[in-house]
């Protein structure tokens, strides 16, 4: 079982960190999930109308930071956690991936787990998986009127994703011409 961290709420990776303390002491393996967010307008919403502190990040650069410190604090310490790297970032994959090579931690290690949504990313989930990483895809479930708007927040989120679909599909292009060549 993994518990889901939102790095883009500000309070999270003080909240790893605590869980992985608690997990420690009581002597179980602390399973963390580790995602960026998708409820950010909602949330800031609840605050606003409850008329508490947002608890969501100032920027998309602060939740990256804070998803990577969370990622390395996870890597540091596969004995006594498992992490699932749940990411479309593609430097935060290659970070993670350097970190284990540096360490001479396989890439088979049965704590670590990437993980993109189906359809998005599959340049990083291929190049992961041919490395020899674990990797899942996944696919959300549900009435069309909770899979729909979770699916439009995925792609509003990450702010390079108009980019990112033009890098795919270039390199779906640029596989494509390589098949009728070979």
């Amino acid at each position: 079982m993994f518990n889901t961290f939102q790095l883009y709420r500000h309070d999270r990776l003080i909240f790893l960190q605590q869980s992985f303390e608690k997990a420690k002491a009581k002597g179980y393996l602390l399973g963390a999930k580790l995602v960026r967010g998708a409820y950010m307008e909602k949330e800031r919403r609840r605050a606003e109308e409850n008329n508490y502190p947002s608890p969501i990040q100032p920027s998309k650069e602060s939740t990256d930071k804070d998803y990577d410190a969370a990622m390395l604090f996870c890597l540091e310490r596969l004995d006594y956690l498992a992490v699932f790297i749940g990411t479309h970032n593609e430097q935060s994959c290659l970070k993670a991936a350097a970190y284990l090579e540096s360490h001479n931690i396989p890439a088979t290690h049965p704590h670590v787990y990437f993980s993109q949504l189906y359809g998005m990313s599959d340049n990083i989930s291929f190049n992961l998986a041919h490395s020899g990483y674990h990797v899942a895809k996944y696919l959300p479930y549900g009435p069309v009127k909770d899979v729909i708007p979770y699916l439009m927040r995925r792609a509003q989120e990450n702010t390079s994703v108009a980019g990112q679909t033009g890098r795919e599909l270039s390199l779906i292009n640029k596989e494509l011409k390589r098949r009728k060549q070979g």
